[in-house]
């Protein structure tokens, strides 16, 4: 984060507009009401989530060129067997149960 970077409690609400066409205003409307919030605290808080998100998928991790190497390797190897993983293979999927 940038130096300028300050806690929620200590900025000042700034205004925010937008235009939206009434079914997607509807929309947000009835998923704030099924959480008990107000457009405003939907919106922000999904938005922030998102925001989050983007940022958090560019990050670049930086390692050792042997790190890296050693987790590529351990990528490509086989599973080890262990009885949670024998356990897993023999248990049947949801959707193949009759």
């Amino acid at each position: 984060m940038s130096t300028s970077h300050r806690t929620k409690s200590s900025e000042a609400s700034v205004p925010l507009n937008m235009r939206i066409k009434p079914a997607t205003r509807n929309l947000i409307d009835r998923a704030a009401e099924l959480l008990g919030k107000t457009r405003t605290d939907f919106m922000l808080e999904a938005s922030e989530r998102r925001a989050e998100e983007v940022l958090l998928d560019r990050a670049i991790f930086t390692v050792n060129p042997d790190i890296y190497a050693e987790y590529l390797a351990r990528l490509d190897a086989p599973a080890r067997p262990n009885e949670r993983l024998k356990r897993t293979m023999l248990t049947k999927a949801p959707w193949d149960k009759a």
